[in-house]
């Protein structure tokens, strides 16, 4: 009766003070602890990296839900075998986020279906699991929620939360859509108030030359923008072969082999 009661207090313990894997976890954890002789110094640090692991994991879960990453793709799904247009080295540097932590910025450029959308959701999950609160969003998203934003008085709300508030800031198909001249304007306002403050990682089919083409042919407008984005940055330039043409081609390349199989007869 007694360990009852004890089990008791040490669950309504761990609740006040929000342990909460250490309240379902400590009696395995203990008596895992007695099979093996373990001091109670060793138990105690068992269950303190049971409830740190935890916490970890939920922080996780919560900053990947902030994010709002449309799936999940790592840098070590990326077939640079095939993608022999993207210079790996360069790419594997970002592996340590220091660019984050020094507030610099990526940009990859390239063609349609290259790995840009990729090689940035990439970088923003690392991110998550490294504990940065990261938001990924594409461009044409953007331009929707800026302006709605500031037509319900609400902008500098906004950019609180979306833009200044992630350490790590990432803006998809950056020229795919053309922008009026007050969501360049409101880009260019993105831009210019993480300047030195956040990391951003963009990625454009278009080469710098054509951004203007873009943002409302302001060309004044552009050159500020790339003056701000482009002090502290890393310029990634890719090349190569669409990756949907290569499935499309195998695919394609499949059903005529099927088609061609000696019968058995």
């Amino acid at each position: 009766m007694s360990e009852g009661l004890q089990h008791a207090r040490i669950a309504v313990l761990a609740e006040t003070l929000k342990l909460e894997r250490i309240a379902a976890d400590w009696p395995a954890v203990a008596l895992d602890s007695a099979r093996r002789d373990a001091s109670l110094a060793d138990f105690l640090e068992r269950l303190l990296e049971v409830e740190r692991d935890a916490r970890t994991e939920r922080q996780r879960s919560t900053l990947l839900k902030l994010a709002t990453l449309p799936e999940v793709k790592t840098l070590e799904q990326f077939d640079f075998a095939f993608a022999s247009g993207v210079p790996r080295p360069q790419v594997l540097e970002f592996v340590s986020l220091a660019f984050v932590e020094r507030a610099e910025n990526v940009v990859f450029l390239g063609p349609s279906g290259v790995g840009k959308s990729h090689l940035a959701i990439a970088l923003a999950y690392r991110a998550v699991m490294a504990g940065i609160k990261t938001r990924f969003i594409t461009a044409a998203d953007l331009m929707l929620q800026l302006p709605t934003a500031k037509a319900q008085g609400r902008l500098k709300e906004y950019f609180n939360r979306a833009v200044l508030r992630p350490r790590l800031l990432v803006v998809d198909e950056l020229g795919y859509l053309p922008f009026g001249r007050d969501e360049a304007n409101l880009f260019f306002n993105v831009v210019a108030k993480r300047y030195e403050r956040g990391s951003m990682v963009l990625t454009s089919n278009l080469p710098f030359a054509q951004w203007a083409t873009a943002l409302a042919d302001d060309t004044t407008l552009t050159a500020a923008l790339l003056d701000r984005l482009l002090h502290h940055s890393h310029l990634v330039q890719m090349s190569g072969e669409s990756w949907r043409l290569k499935d499309k081609r195998r695919a394609g390349q499949a059903r005529p082999r099927a088609l061609m199989t000696p019968s058995s007869d």
